[in-house]
C-alpha cells in the first residue's frame, strides 16, 4: 500500500505540474487593461462646449487608419490641463469661437503604431496631403516621428479654433484624391476650424508656428490660439501651430499606455 500512496502521490504531482504550466498562457492573457490615474478626466466631463474631432480614431491621418489604443473618439486629460482648457473656452466663446481638439491624452501602444509605420519605408499612402515635400526615411530625423510623445503624459493637447456657429467637417472617405495640406484652404481637405495655413498634422517646415511666410489672416488666426492658451499656462511647440502642452505638467516623467476608452477611467 506504502508503494501504491507513493505512486499515486507523484502521479497527482506531475498532473498538477502538467496543469500549472498549460494553464499559464490563459492566465497571462487575461491580464487587465492598465487603468488612467484617478485625476484623469473626460474632457467633455469638464467642459462640454468644446468640438471633439479625434483624429486618431478615424483613417484621416498621417498612417491612413485608426490608431492602436484610440477605442472611442475621446479626449482624456489631466484634470489641471483639462480646467485650463475649459477657461481657454470660456474666453474664446465671449469672440465668437470655440476650441477644437485633434487628440489629448495618447497612449504608448498608439505611438508604436507610429513607429512601426515609420519604418515601413513602402507605406506611403496618406504621403499626398500630410508629407508631400518630406522623403519618409527623413520622418525621425527631421523630429516628425518619435519614439516617446509628451501626450502620453495626459497634459499635451492638438487642437485649433472654430468660428461658432461651427459648421461641421465632412467624413474623409478613405481612398479619395488627396491635397497637400498646405495648400490653400479652397483647396486642401475642408476643416471647419479658422485657416491657420495648413492642415492639423501637416509635415512641413510651414507649421511651424511662427513660420514668417504665413502672414496675414492666418497668422493671426495661430495668434490668437497661441495668445489664448499661453496666458493659462499653456506651452507651444514651436514646430507645431496645434501643439501645447500645459505646465506645470502632473506626470512631467510618465508615459501612459491605457486605452483611450471611458472604461479606462471607470474606476474613479
Amino acid at each position: 500500500m506504502t508503494r501504491l500512496s507513493t505512486a499515486v502521490r507523484g502521479l497527482v504531482t506531475t498532473l498538477a505540474t502538467l496543469l500549472a504550466v498549460t494553464a499559464a498562457p490563459g492566465t497571462a492573457q487575461a491580464k487587465t487593461e492598465p487603468k488612467a490615474p484617478k485625476d484623469f478626466v473626460a474632457l467633455r466631463t469638464v467642459d462640454p462646449t468644446i468640438v471633439q474631432e479625434m483624429r486618431y480614431f478615424t483613417p484621416h491621418n498621417f498612417v491612413g487608419e485608426r490608431i492602436d489604443g484610440y477605442r472611442q473618439p475621446l479626449c482624456i486629460l489631466t484634470r489641471p490641463a483639462a480646467e485650463a482648457l475649459h477657461k481657454a473656452q470660456q474666453r474664446l466663446l465671449r469672440q465668437g469661437h470655440t476650441l477644437k481638439v485633434y487628440d489629448c491624452y495618447r497612449p504608448q501602444r498608439a505611438v508604436d503604431h507610429f513607429v512601426r509605420w515609420a519604418e515601413d519605408l513602402d507605406d506611403q499612402a496618406m504621403k499626398g496631403e500630410f508629407y508631400p515635400n518630406v522623403d519618409k526615411t527623413r520622418l525621425f530625423l527631421d523630429g516628425y516621428i518619435a519614439e516617446k510623445s509628451g501626450h502620453s503624459r495626459g497634459s499635451t493637447v492638438d487642437l485649433t479654433v472654430v468660428r461658432l456657429p461651427a459648421k461641421p467637417t465632412r467624413p474623409y472617405v478613405p481612398g479619395e484624391p488627396l491635397v497637400p495640406c498646405y495648400a490653400p484652404r479652397s483647396e486642401r481637405f475642408p476643416d471647419n476650424s479658422l485657416d491657420m495655413g495648413t492642415g492639423f498634422d501637416c509635415f512641413d517646415t510651414l507649421s511651424h508656428t511662427l513660420d514668417p511666410r504665413i502672414q496675414g489672416p492666418q497668422r493671426a488666426n495661430r495668434l490668437l490660439l497661441k495668445g489664448t492658451l499661453e496666458a493659462l499656462g499653456f506651452v507651444n511647440l514651436a514646430e507645431e501651430w496645434w501643439h501645447y502642452t500645459y505646465k506645470p505638467e502632473a506626470y512631467p516623467d510618465t508615459y501612459f499606455d491605457f486605452p483611450v476608452s471611458s472604461k479606462a477611467l471607470t474606476a474613479h
